[in-house]
């Protein structure tokens, strides 16, 4: 079974044209061409397009995107490759839908109040939209004076300022998983540049061991990389076609070399 240009662009939300590009740099080929030279789709046509949106979501571009999906193989590997991929892909996107659920909670509770006239209740109006969520773990972690400091921090910001933070870090996650993809060493030049805009970000916010004077940066880096390998909810920034911890595990051997060579331990 297949299914023709207009019907993918449709069950997509996207467009023929779209599509037709994606065919012409060689990132989504039809499966076949009908004799009248429309295009078709098969199965698994299907399943690397659902990858490309979700990579798209990502933030990856499409240069970028093509290179993850080229190092997939063929076959039955391929197919286990894109599953693998995918599982980490759906668990980044039930904690988002998690977050979205809150959210849209959180918006038809004060539509409701302000309907009705009644008092708004200014705890709940920011159900989903909270940095403050990973209060107790950042305490438990790294003290209150952390949390506070970095709390203190955010709310300081602008909007425009905020948006800047989080297409830097962004930009880290797309760059890390272009370079684990691409087959790079954690030792090599590459993923070494990288790193060290990865300590810069993490020294640049307040309330981290890496931006109090004295602190162990190194200690922390290390920790850090090993907590990405550890915790899903960091993995998940770093996923690779490969599946798994694959991405993770390259951003933590990258940032330990990095550490190891370029930052002193605490005395």
């Amino acid at each position: 079974m297949d299914w023709s240009i207009q019907e993918i662009a449709r069950l997509a939300g996207t467009t023929s044209r779209t599509l037709r590009h994606y065919d012409d740099i060689g990132l989504l080929p039809p499966s076949r061409l009908a004799h009248n030279g429309y295009r078709h789709y098969d199965q698994t046509a299907l399943v690397r397009l659902q990858r490309i949106l979700l990579l798209r979501e990502l933030g990856l571009g499409l240069p970028q995107i093509a290179e993850v999906l080229s190092h997939a193989g063929s076959g039955a590997q391929a197919e286990a490759a894109q599953a693998s991929a995918l599982e980490t892909h759906l668990a980044w996107l039930r904690q988002e839908q998690q977050r979205m659920l809150r959210q849209i909670a959180s918006v038809e509770n004060t539509i409701a109040a302000l309907r009705e006239g009644e008092e708004i209740m200014a705890e709940n109006m920011f159900d989903g939209f909270d940095h403050t969520q990973y209060k107790d773990e950042v305490e438990a972690r790294w003290g209150r004076k952390a949390y506070a400091d970095s709390d203190r921090w955010w709310r300081g910001m602008g909007a425009e300022e905020r948006h800047a933070w989080q297409q830097r870090a962004a930009d880290l996650a797309r760059d890390w998983v272009a370079a684990a993809e691409s087959g790079a060493d954690p030792a090599s030049d590459e993923a070494q540049r990288i790193a060290r805009r990865h300590v810069e970000w993490l020294t640049s916010i307040p309330g981290t061991p890496a931006s109090v004077a004295g602190g162990d940066v190194k200690a922390y880096v290390i920790g850090l990389g090993e907590m990405y390998v550890a915790d899903p909810r960091f993995g998940a920034n770093y996923a690779t076609s490969a599946g798994g911890t694959a991405g993770a595990e390259f951003v933590r051997d990258a940032l330990r070399v990095y550490a190891e060579t370029n930052l002193q331990p605490q005395r």
